[in-house]
């Protein structure tokens, strides 16, 4: 199987360390991964903020970059969604306006095989218990896009119950948005805050020494709170705690 790693942006940019996670975590489980270095943006920021044909040149870009790949893995739900929900639609509208079925095709080249780290590692490898270890306890943020979008369910939650040494703990109001919503953190800064302030003190309230999430944005925003007002809790993508073992554990 050929499998492609889909960084993104904001991992690339800000949090490299999940990316080498993620690569670490495959790699002991068999899968050689490849990270071909002219993927780009997946048109998300642009398309979100009405800048839909901006986009459509980021599309034929990804259908390009990860061609012959059997799996294209992303450790972000968010651009997960962009590509398996959102590609489509801008396909079909492109064929809608006359401008033929280019950018469909593109998109239905693409769409089947992307996935989300924890999809791939449940529904493609079959694994629940991936060999991790983390000797803490944790609770566990769905975001978003994985919850609404995507789908993903119980799958991060049974990956983190396998973990040697790990407590999972219930977070209160855990299917609420944290509030970072890409630019609606920009645009309404106040609510966006105050939702984040409600989830970090859900997290603080569990006794959890980590909080985990499945994409960095949304970690992004939350963690930015936790040392804004300086709770202990740490953020962590779930791919650098099923990366760790007891020989090589998470530091």
């Amino acid at each position: 199987m050929r499998v492609a790693l889909f960084l993104t942006c904001v991992n690339d940019t800000l949090y490299p360390d999940t990316g080498r996670a993620v690569l670490r975590l495959l790699n002991r489980l068999g899968v050689d991964v490849d990270f071909p270095p002219g993927q780009t943006c997946c048109g998300q920021p642009h398309y979100n903020t009405g800048y839909r044909k901006q986009a459509e040149p980021l599309l034929h870009r990804f259908a390009e970059v990860f061609a012959g790949y059997d799996a294209i893995v992303t450790p972000s739900g968010s651009c997960a969604a962009m590509v398996r929900e959102l590609y489509p639609r801008m396909g079909e509208r492109a064929r809608s306006e006359g401008r033929g079925d280019t950018l469909a095709r593109a998109a239905a080249a693409v769409v089947p095989r992307t996935y989300e780290l924890t999809e791939f590692l449940v529904d493609v490898l079959g694994v629940t218990d991936v060999g991790a270890y983390f000797p803490h306890k944790v609770t566990y943020h769905p975001t978003c896009h994985g919850l609404r979008s995507l789908g993903l369910g119980e799958r991060p939650r049974r990956l983190l119950e396998a973990v040697k040494g790990l407590e999972l703990v219930e977070l209160p109001g855990a299917e609420e948005c944290c509030g970072f919503g890409g630019t609606f953190a920009v645009k309404n800064p106040d609510v966006s805050a105050a939702m984040g302030t409600d989830k970090v003190r859900a997290a603080v309230a569990t006794g959890a020494s980590a909080l985990c999430t499945a994409d960095n944005s949304c970690l992004m925003h939350i963690g930015g709170i936790i040392r804004r007002l300086d709770h202990d809790i740490r953020p962590l993508h779930i791919a650098e705690i099923l990366a760790g073992t007891e020989e090589d554990p998470l530091t």
